[in-house]
Order: structure tokens, then sequence, then C-alpha cells
């Protein structure tokens, strides 16, 4: 089985998905690795603001991170070799680097309907009111 690894820019929580405005694209992500996870298929993701030290392990990406900066995140690895970076993989490409059915997640490209809630910021428990 191939191993994929997602090295995210810094955000507030492990997600991105905190907050008044949710970004899409990082909601199809979490629902993207939610499901490739119920099917027995890991799939490492590391925000730099909550998980420096893999950035700082990982040879591949800090040697990434000193030439190009965190504003080419996110990077995409694939078997510890980086294969593509500054967007995420859209689900046909997740299923052709994971050689995965593409059935897997056909069902996950059409748009998802998601209800915001606001909150006063601090309300979270979030730090520098980034909510």
């Amino acid at each position: 089985m191939k191993k994929m690894k997602i090295f995210e820019p810094a955000m507030c929580c492990s997600t991105g998905l905190c907050g008044v405005g949710v970004d899409p694209e990082l909601l199809r992500i979490s629902t993207v690795l939610n499901t490739l996870k119920n099917h027995g298929i890991p799939v490492g993701r590391y925000n730099l603001n909550s998980a420096p030290m893999e950035f700082v392990n990982n040879k591949a990406i800090n040697t990434y991170i000193n030439a190009h900066g965190p504003k080419g995140l996110p990077v995409i690895m694939v078997d510890d070799k980086i294969i593509m970076e500054g967007r995420y993989p859209t689900n046909e490409e997740f299923t052709k680097l994971l050689d995965l059915p593409e059935e897997l997640l056909a069902k996950q490209s059409k748009p998802v309907k998601v209800k915001i809630t606001r909150k006063k910021s601090g309300d979270c428990g979030c730090k520098g009111g980034c909510c």
C-alpha cells in the first residue's frame, strides 16, 4: 500500500475548519481523508502550526521549506517523494496516486452543504482571535 503525507501551512486547528469562514477545499480534504480512513487507508496530515517537528524531521520537507518557505504549502508526498506542491489532489488524483478504485471517492465529488454557526471571537477556545 502506498503511503501519502500532506504537509499543510499553519492553521488555527489541525483541519482548518474552525472559525466563521470555512474553506470549501479544506472541507473536501477532510471528507476525503475521513472516507479513506474509514476504508483502512490512513493518510498523514501535518499542519505547520500543530506538528512542526514533522516538518523538521522529514528531510525532503525540511529542504523544501528552506528553499521555498511555507507559501508553497500544501505539499503532498507519496512514498516519501514530493509529488505535488501548492495545492491538494483532486478526488481523481487521490485514487490514482494511492492506486484505489475510482468509485471510492466518486460520491465525494458533489458539493457538500454546510451550515455555519457563528461564534463571537474567542468563544471557541482559539487564541489570538483567529475565529
